[in-house]
């Protein structure tokens, strides 16, 4: 009886990750330029308008508090010495019998960056997709978002042995850039020679410090296996003035081991180093789950001590449907 439940669960899943594959045109593994662009009909589900009053003087959909001369009526008020005469408001001036005066707040661009880890830890995945994968995949949501919303868009998307830099720009061509990069960088060619992945990504993180200019919107995108205090230190540095949503992407087997009915072995590997793991056993499973739950914990304390957003995306189920499930519309 549980054998046959398992196997129908089993079989409906597979049936529902096949439908997903198909929907999403992605085998899961690859990254190509049709499912990148498929996100596009999907860039309302987002909602980047910013947590925090931006700095520095950029436009797009948000707001500066400075009142000029702008783009988009604001308010009127009484006139006052030195009002720019133009700015005059004579239908309210008309009607109230005193002098008004119009305010404009200025639209201002908000630059958006798109920082995506594609190093060797992200080429793991058990159940839908890679991590990997789904980083593309929410770096190109993000992209046709901020693109949708008006907003410049850019980025740096780096793997173990090549990295590229993309300068913020407002075109809906820039897109497009953002994706052929996307699809470009997924496709590393591992050498099977140790890498130190951690100076990888703290020299892409020191790179993404020049290129982010003030009051811009930055998403990192990563399992974060990578980070340490060097790196945090930068991303502190990142975050006093610009805003920072951080987006932890997760297989479920780093969360806990599979269920097995059966003691077995499992063999797993990063590509250079080969190790086993024990199913079936509780001793092992439940201290594999405080392990990674410590892990994990550690990640979301460093982010927190700077009051930067965290969030975890499963890679074992598409972006939308985690979306629907908060409710929110938001990455963090």
């Amino acid at each position: 009886m549980f054998k046959n439940q398992a196997a129908n669960q089993s079989a409906n899943s597979s049936k529902e990750i096949a439908q997903w594959l198909a929907k999403y045109k992605t085998n899961g593994v690859d990254v190509g330029l049709p499912e990148l662009l498929s996100y596009r009909s999907l860039s309302h589900l987002l909602h980047l308008s910013p947590s925090r009053d931006i700095a520095g003087a950029l436009s797009g959909g948000d707001r500066s508090k400075i009142k000029g001369r702008g783009m988009e009526f604001d308010e009127s008020r009484h006139y006052q010495p030195g009002d720019d005469i133009r700015s005059i408001d004579w239908r309210v001036t008309a009607r109230t019998g005193k002098t008004h005066t119009k305010v404009f707040r200025e639209e201002r661009e908000r630059p958006v960056f798109v920082f995506t880890d594609f190093t060797q830890s992200m080429y793991f995945g058990t159940a839908f997709l890679c991590k990997s994968v789904q980083a593309a995949h929410l770096a190109a949501l993000i992209t046709w978002n901020a693109v949708q919303r008006g907003d410049k868009v850019g980025g740096l998307i780096f793997n173990n042995q090549q990295d590229v830099e993309l300068k913020p720009k407002a075109q809906a061509k820039s897109a497009l850039t953002v994706m052929q990069a996307l699809v470009d960088i997924h496709q590393p060619k591992f050498e099977a020679v140790q890498v130190d992945t951690q100076a990888i990504f703290q020299k892409s993180m020191q790179r993404l410090q020049h290129l982010a200019k003030p009051g811009a919107l930055v998403y990192l995108i990563s399992d974060f296996n990578n980070l340490n205090e060097a790196s945090m230190a930068i991303v502190s540095n990142i975050a006093r003035h610009c805003e920072i949503k951080a987006i932890l992407v997760s297989d479920p087997m780093e969360v806990s081991l599979p269920i097995s009915p059966v003691k077995q072995t499992l063999t797993v590997t990063n590509g250079l180093e080969r190790q086993q793991m024990n199913l079936g056993e509780n001793a092992s499973n439940e201290r594999y789950k405080t392990q990674q739950a410590l892990h994990f914990e550690t990640i979301k304390k460093a982010f927190a001590l700077y009051a930067i957003p965290l969030r975890t995306v499963s890679s074992a189920y598409p972006i939308e449907k985690q979306l629907n499930q908060r409710d929110m519309g938001e990455l963090v």
